[in-house]
């Protein structure tokens, strides 16, 4: 009989999972691994997303994206401007609102890791038969609708946390 472990997976399928993860770490180039972004937090990456595929946003339209506080958002906008990834500047139309851009370090950063998974990306793909691709598209897919459904489960169920107060 197969024993499970804590994630429900056999223990056989868990070290796999592990040894792949420790195998494909050591893999990874130098290069891409010691890129700044894989040292950036998820919202930090989403922001550098949003801002390839708009080029210029606003602190309301981030907030909005990576779903936090426009607070939060700040301060997130506040750490990528230090470390000279990101600019600020007024809009010319209402001098109220800021505009949040790539600076040329930020844009340069951000396609060599591009350029990188997808020269990986591509030599992966290039492996695979048609077979095998019609299978991994397959298998992304039900990833997706699990992800999904958790999705769906989440904001049906939102958590109510107490609060003692004293």
């Amino acid at each position: 009989m197969m024993k499970l472990n804590e994630t429900g997976m056999s223990q056989e399928v868990f070290q796999k999972v592990i040894d792949s993860v420790e195998e494909i770490k050591e893999l990874l180039s130098s290069d891409l691994w010691n890129n700044i972004f894989l040292n950036c937090s998820k919202n930090e990456v989403l922001i550098f997303w949003l801002l390839f595929q708009k080029n210029e946003v606003n602190m309301s339209e981030i907030a909005e994206y990576i779903h936090v506080p426009l607070n939060t958002a700040t301060g997130i906008v506040n750490r990528l401007e230090k470390n000279d990834l990101i600019l600020r500047t007024r809009s010319k139309e209402d001098k109220r609102v800021v505009l949040i851009t790539f600076s040329e370090k930020g844009m340069a950063q951000f396609r060599n890791l591009m350029n990188e998974l997808m020269r990986y990306g591509m030599k992966v793909m290039n492996s695979l038969t048609q077979e095998e691709m019609d299978l991994f598209f397959r298998m992304l897919s039900k990833v997706k609708d699990v992800l999904r459904q958790e999705k769906t489960e989440e904001t049906t169920v939102k958590k109510v946390r107490k609060i003692t107060i004293e």
